[in-house]
């Protein structure tokens, strides 16, 4: 099988690069598969601190490729079909790990999914932005009515994916579809620069509670996740970590953080 998702692990960081330049990195069930067991192998992986999402060529992920469904009759289409992997396309969220998008070019459908479902966005000045579903008689697929309002408000939500419109990076980063704009050529080595950052010195563990502290809290109660938060800090003043990192501060040099505890959840 031709890899369509490129892996390459350097100093905690894995990049994953979409990798259908000729098709802007349509998504495609083998890129689902791929993508999906990379992710997977990362988050058990200790070497790898930071995951960062980025596609080949002058697209990020132009939506999904429905040419590679073949003669499939659409009306027959299965969930199995278009997700073979059998891993919601949320996958993302549930890892321990943070997920960055450097945002290269063209991102449309499940192509903004998978972007949204990462932890942290840069995207190109240029880049172009759409939902895509309503021009082409779809609906809000894949969750995304669910995530975008939570991103940008409920409004702005019903305007992108209403309107299938598209918008430039300039104007995603303004209504905080994105985090992080920058020119074209800048925005992989920044995402890469963000996340050797997080890597040297943020504890693996205190980023793996935070990120499903922010994503539980988002269902919860304050209270309930106010007591959680309680509970979790007073656990962290026993552990390693907190040590090395209130040493590191003190003797004024980088922390020296253990990787990730497998069973961190």
């Amino acid at each position: 099988m031709t890899d369509v998702v490129l892996a390459e692990n350097t100093d905690g960081v894995l990049l994953l690069t979409l990798n259908r330049p000729d098709k802007l990195n349509a998504w495609t069930p083998a890129m689902e598969e791929q993508f999906f067991g990379a992710l997977a192998t990362a988050d058990e992986d200790p070497s790898v601190r930071v995951i960062v999402v980025t596609g080949a060529g002058r697209g990020f992920c132009a939506g999904a490729d429905l040419t590679a469904l073949g003669a499939v009759d659409p009306s027959a289409i299965t969930e199995a079909d278009i997700h073979p992997s059998g891993k919601p396309i949320s996958y993302a969220l549930s890892l321990r790990k943070p997920v960055i998008a450097a945002i290269n070019g063209a991102t449309a459908g499940i192509g903004l999914v998978i972007a949204l479902y990462c932890d942290v966005r840069f995207a190109a000045d240029d880049a172009k932005f759409t939902t895509a579903f309503s021009r082409r008689g779809l609906i809000a697929e894949h969750g995304i009515a669910w995530q975008l309002p939570r991103v940008v408000g409920v409004s702005r939500a019903m305007d992108l994916l209403l309107s299938s419109r598209i918008l430039l990076g300039e104007e995603a980063g303004r209504i905080g579809l994105v985090d992080h704009v920058r020119p074209v050529d800048e925005v992989l080595p920044a995402a890469l620069a963000y996340a050797r950052e997080l890597a040297e010195n943020c504890s693996p563990q205190s980023m793996a509670i935070i990120k499903r502290q922010v994503y539980q809290a988002l269902e919860s109660e304050l209270d309930p996740a106010r007591r959680e938060a309680v509970a979790l800090m007073l656990a962290s003043f026993a552990q390693d970590d907190f040590r090395e990192g209130v040493l590191s501060h003190l003797e004024k040099r980088p922390p020296k953080f253990a990787p990730l505890d497998p069973d961190t959840v």
